[in-house]
């Protein structure tokens, strides 16, 4: 569904600001109130989200779970539903598949749970530093193409971004099924090093697992499993962010 065309800046920019949109599902985002946020909306409680949870137990003092491109919750709801005493933030950019994952949390009565519809490149406009404790990208988009490579999501430059809004020894878990990005991503993660150390790494992530079509959500995402039946390796790496960067 395309988005009403008006001039604006880069979406990096710190001025940037969402433009209205014709997509359906841009109304009815609105009309969920406390457990969606959407556009610009998604920034206003930058370094307060813990306060947004106001039916979580000790939720100033709970650790913050932050999944980006959660597309319709199909990981971050049994997440949470599995962890009531922890907070969860799924993010993706598309207008539907957030306001899915919205329905499914409200008919499992989960109130550790917010959505946000928001480009990830805004991540840290959205979260203050050291706010979050966990952070996922599952299957990131490897943009291919030659001309596409400057699409990717992971750089060094937005690895040094992401690790101010990240606790000290916080976690960030990436896994992708793309051999060509993974060897990217490393070279990335390499280059900011400074900000990260590498906790593991693997190139087949479910090699000695002795049945791993067995494997369901959350343990594994949608497209995983699709991977897993197919018999491509998943590339794992989890980073841990050093805590001199907080200091």
């Amino acid at each position: 569904m395309p988005v009403l065309k008006e001039n604006r800046l880069p979406i990096h920019h710190p001025d940037y600001r969402y433009p209205p949109s014709i997509n359906p599902y841009w109304e009815k985002l609105k009309m969920i109130q406390g457990s969606v946020y959407s556009d610009n909306e998604t920034e206003k409680f930058r370094g307060q989200w813990r306060s947004c949870f106001k039916e979580v137990p000790n939720a100033a003092s709970a650790k913050l779970h932050v999944e980006i491109g959660c597309n319709a919750g199909h990981v971050i709801v049994e997440w949470a539903k599995a962890h009531p005493e922890d907070l969860f933030i799924g993010i993706d950019w598309k207008f539907k598949p957030i306001f899915r994952g919205a329905e499914k949390a409200a008919r499992r009565n989960l109130k550790n749970l917010i959505f946000l519809r928001a480009h990830a490149e805004r991540l840290p406009y959205m979260f203050g530093p050291g706010e979050i404790d966990r952070l996922y990208l599952f299957f990131p988009d490897p943009w291919q193409k030659k001309a596409q490579l400057k699409n990717r999501f992971v750089t060094s430059e937005r690895l040094h971004e992401i690790a101010k809004v990240i606790k000290p020894d916080g976690i960030f878990h990436i896994k992708t099924d793309h051999r060509g990005y993974f060897e990217w991503m490393l070279q990335a993660i390499e280059k900011a090093s400074q900000s990260w150390k590498v906790l593991e790494t693997s190139w087949n992530l479910h090699e000695n697992h002795p049945a791993p079509e067995t494997l369901t959500i959350p343990e594994v995402t949608l497209f995983e499993r699709l991977f897993i039946k197919d018999q491509l390796p998943i590339h794992s790496v989890k980073l841990n962010v050093k805590p001199l960067l907080q200091t």
